[in-house]
Parts: structure tokens; C-alpha cells; sequence
């Protein structure tokens, strides 16, 4: 991604000249939870009084869920929302995307994903693990994938608004706030930089930083 300005208002510039458009693209940070949390809920139901799930079974496939949810969240951040444009209409598309939330960061009406975009892909996704599970294993994925989101989404608009002091999260906001403000090529976990780690996408910066404390230590 091309090094842009960043604002640090909190205001929400214009994106569309379609006064049906824009209002799809943006959402209260709060509105996942109430789509996604009754989804959930109901397939957390559905596998227990339905299809007879054991505790063990479903607890397998939902931390198989939030494990695979992370490595969702790494590829669409580095490879999707972070794909290289070419020409205007690519480059009208990157910032649709991805771009205008890099450029304001603190525009808070566009930190988490609107519903024009999350139910399409949410479809899409469970149509897929359709294909791979049964349907035991489909109902305790799947909310586990969605918990995954869900931490995405929220944590990510705390990171842009808040000041985190427990250790754990201090360091992950220093992560997605290097890849703001320093590197956008780099650290693309939000949520973990464990993936960050495996694929050796971590900045230098982040790199430096860790090995002063290290020293310190």
C-alpha cells in the first residue's frame, strides 16, 4: 500500500456520491454483535439439542474455529485488503476496501465491517466449511469462527480509541499500531501477531522493539 496521509480526525469523509451507497458503508461498532451473537447462539443450540454433539467433540471444533478465524483474518488483511492496485479503477477499489480506513484511522464509523460486507462474506465462508465439515462439526466451527470475528471487530475499534495497560493487549495494539503508523506492509495480524511470526511479516520496528526490551530484561 502506497504511504497516504493520516488524519487524526474522528470525522467520516464521504466515499460514495450515492446517498444509497454510502450509508452501507458504515456501521456503529456495536451492530456485529447483535447479528452475529443470536447466530451463534442458535447453531451452539441447534448441534447440542440437534445433532447430539459431546462436550469434547464440540469444544474441538469450536477452538478449531477461532484457531482458523486468525489465520482468516491474516490473509484477507495482507493479501485482500492489502493487494497492490493497478490503475484507477483497482486503486478506487483498495481504498473502498482498505485504504480510506488507513487514511482515518479514527474515523470511528468504519473500525468494524457493515453488514453489506460481513453477511455477504459470512455466507460465503459457511457455505465453504459446509463443504468440510458434517454437521456436527459444522454447528461448533462455526461458532468459533464467529468468535474469532467478533474479537476481531471489537478489538480493533478499542485499539483506536482506547489505551490498553494489561501487557498482553498493550503489546497487540503496539502491533496494529505499527502497521498504521510505521510499516502498512507489515504486521497485519490484528487480533495476535502469531501468524505475523510464522510468515515473518513483523516490521522492523517491531523487531527493534522487542529486542531493546529483551535487553532490559
Amino acid at each position: 500500500m502506497p504511504k497516504n496521509y493520516i488524519s487524526n480526525s474522528t470525522d467520516s469523509p464521504r466515499m460514495f456520491k450515492s446517498d444509497l451507497l454510502e450509508p452501507l458503508s458504515k456501521v456503529h461498532f456495536s451492530v456485529p454483535l447483535y447479528i452475529f451473537i443470536p447466530t451463534a447462539v442458535y447453531c451452539i443450540y441447534r448441534d447440542f439439542a440437534i445433532e447430539n454433539v459431546s462436550i469434547l467433540t464440540f469444544f474441538s471444533y469450536f477452538v478449531l474455529g477461532v484457531f482458523i478465524w486468525t489465520l482468516t483474518e491474516y490473509v484477507m488483511h495482507r493479501f485482500v485488503f492489502h493487494f497492490t492496485p493497478h490503475g484507477a479503477i483497482q486503486e478506487r477499489i483498495h481504498f473502498i476496501f482498505h485504504g480510506v480506513h488507513h487514511d482515518y484511522p479514527r474515523d470511528s464509523m468504519r473500525l468494524v465491517m457493515p453488514p453489506s460486507v460481513s453477511i455477504p462474506l459470512a455466507l460465503l465462508f459457511f457455505v465453504v466449511f459446509k463443504f468440510i465439515f458434517s454437521d456436527q462439526g459444522l454447528f461448533a466451527f462455526w461458532p468459533g469462527f464467529i468468535l474469532g470475528y467478533l474479537c476481531y471487530d471489537m478489538m480493533h475499534y478499542a485499539m483506536h480509541h482506547y489505551t490498553f495497560k494489561q501487557k498482553f493487549l498493550k503489546r497487540v495494539q503496539q502491533h496494529h499500531m505499527i502497521h498504521h503508523y510505521q510499516d502498512p506492509n507489515r504486521d497485519f495480524g490484528v487480533t495476535s501477531d502469531l501468524w505475523d511470526k510464522v510468515f515473518h511479516s513483523q516490521s522492523v520496528m517491531k523487531n527493534k522493539l522487542t529486542k531493546a526490551k529483551e535487553a532490559k530484561a
